[in-house]
């Protein structure tokens, strides 16, 4: 007897949303200099869900004044009071949680589930953490911290901080970059993504309502060319770029020898090493995690499955048993687990490379699910017989696609694992901590997590090496990339 769950929408009148917004600059919104709009739409269903001011030069010009402006009263600040304004907005944040979270899920595609359950706490946990730091700026310099008693260096913050953030986390990006920049006295222009501005507006008037000085957090909504004009503009002192390895490749050419700091967090190609001792059914629940949680629009997603030989058959049945349970559809239902993609062009470049899959002789099996008629949509997908050379196995497919491959040694599974220009997150699935630790030591990643993955907590930093960007977020290192020691 099979048993199937009744709908359970969420209200989307939780979130109510204008028909238009313009961009926040100097504590207020304001149309575009040139009037210029886009609009953003909801990938669940395609209906257009509001009209959005598309930010040019000028428009940039104005909020790094306003920013320029506002720093020299918000970095006087005494960090106890700075520390105040960040402990409100994160009381906000937890105050109108369920609104930002439909917001989000309505904007981006993600279920409501996690939206509810995962971003959001993360994001009030974010501005709570560095709220606990704005006035201990003295211990945020990593290895130049007060000791003994004698005095410790005297960090001062950069100035502006030009901070860009993609779609697939956009209020916890939003978090990530915000909430460090301002304990440790920084102003801030941000550039949210262009699918998803919805969540980062709802922001400014959370700023606003929490009584920010006007100017000390800016909000310049566009595309492409509004991030680039941000990201090469003369009177931003430090630049956050979260997003695709080619666009932080352009943003370091432009900064090269400018004296501007940068810091980036780039794509992914993760291993998940399940050893032929783990606990098979919790590996599956991790590698079930991480690579269809979000949609697979993860940068650390553990996109690559190292399974050891001898468990790989068992292994492979469990998940496919798996994946066959998983809920794909509205993503504002609370029993959804696959929510829609974020755009048609990130629709068209999952499925470009699934197609090269199959062409290159790999073999797929996808999840058995209805697809809806409207809104943009990818099944849960594996690839099995997967070698090193595919493309699948290289390049990031940022959706929902599995990539399987199998090892029989530990030596073997480095050399696997490693063998990517990417170097951001890894998982090894083992009883075994002595191996954990072996394997930790060896794996090329910013981030391994030992019989989990996608575990993220405010306290710990992240990032990653190579193509993957440099610079870290989160934690006591996060604060260092906006302080001058």
């Amino acid at each position: 007897m099979k048993f199937e769950y009744a709908p359970a929408p969420e209200s989307r009148a939780t979130a109510e949303i204008a028909p238009s917004y313009g961009l926040f600059v100097d504590g207020g919104f304001r149309e575009a200099a040139d009037g210029r709009t886009f609009k953003t739409v909801s990938p669940a269903t395609e209906e257009v869900l509001s009209e959005v001011a598309l930010g040019g030069e000028a428009d940039v010009d104005a909020a790094v004044a306003a920013a320029r402006a506002a720093f020299p009263a918000w970095s006087a600040l005494p960090g106890a009071e700075r520390a105040k304004y960040l402990f409100r907005i994160a009381r906000l944040v937890q105050e109108r949680a369920r609104e930002l979270a439909v917001l989000e899920t309505l904007d981006n595609g993600k279920p409501i589930r996690e939206t509810r359950d995962t971003d959001l706490p993360l994001v009030a946990a974010h501005f709570f953490y560095y709220a606990g730091w704005a006035d201990k700026l003295a211990y945020a310099a990593l290895g130049r911290s007060p000791q003994n008693g004698t005095s410790g260096p005297n960090p001062r913050p950069l100035g502006v901080a030009g901070q860009i953030i993609p779609w697939n986390f956009p209020l916890l990006m939003l978090a990530w970059k915000i909430a460090p920049a301002l304990a440790t006295g920084n102003t801030v222009v941000l550039k949210p993504a262009e699918t998803t501005p919805l969540t980062a507006l709802r922001f400014a008037a959370i700023c606003q309502q929490a009584g920010l000085p006007k100017g000390v957090v800016n909000i310049v909504t566009g595309d492409g060319t509004t991030g680039a004009a941000l990201a090469a503009h003369p009177g931003v002192d430090k630049v956050a770029f979260t997003g695709s390895t080619s666009v932080g490749r352009a943003i370091a050419r432009s900064l090269a020898g400018t004296g501007r700091r940068l810091s980036l967090e780039l794509g992914g190609k993760a291993a998940n090493i399940v050893f032929d001792d783990a606990p098979l059914d919790q590996a599956v629940e991790g590698v079930v995690n991480g690579i269809f949680f979000n949609q697979g629009h993860v940068c650390c997603a553990g996109s690559r499955l190292l399974v050891q030989e001898s468990v790989a058959e068992e292994l492979l049945a469990r998940l496919k048993r798996r994946v066959g349970t998983l809920r794909l559809g509205d993503p504002l239902d609370k029993n959804t687990d696959i929510g829609a993609i974020n755009s048609p062009e990130q629709l068209a470049r999952i499925r470009e490379l699934a197609d090269a899959g199959d062409a290159e002789g790999a073999s797929r099996w996808t999840a058995p699910c209805e697809l809806p008629s409207t809104g943009y949509w990818f099944p849960p997908t594996l690839f099995t017989g997967v070698t090193q050379a595919h493309r699948i196995a290289r390049e990031e497919i940022f959706g929902p696609v599995l990539s399987v491959l199998t090892f029989r040694t530990p030596d073997e599974a480095v050399a696997k694992a490693n063998n990517t220009p990417y170097g951001l997150s890894a998982g090894v699935w083992t009883e075994k901590g002595s191996r954990i630790l072996w394997m930790a030591q060896r794996l090329r990643a910013g981030v391994v997590w030992s019989n989990t993955f996608n575990r993220f907590d405010p306290t710990s930093p992240f990032g990653g090496y190579q193509e993957s960007g440099y610079g870290r977020e989160g934690g006591r290192h996060g604060l260092e990339p906006y302080l001058d020691v």
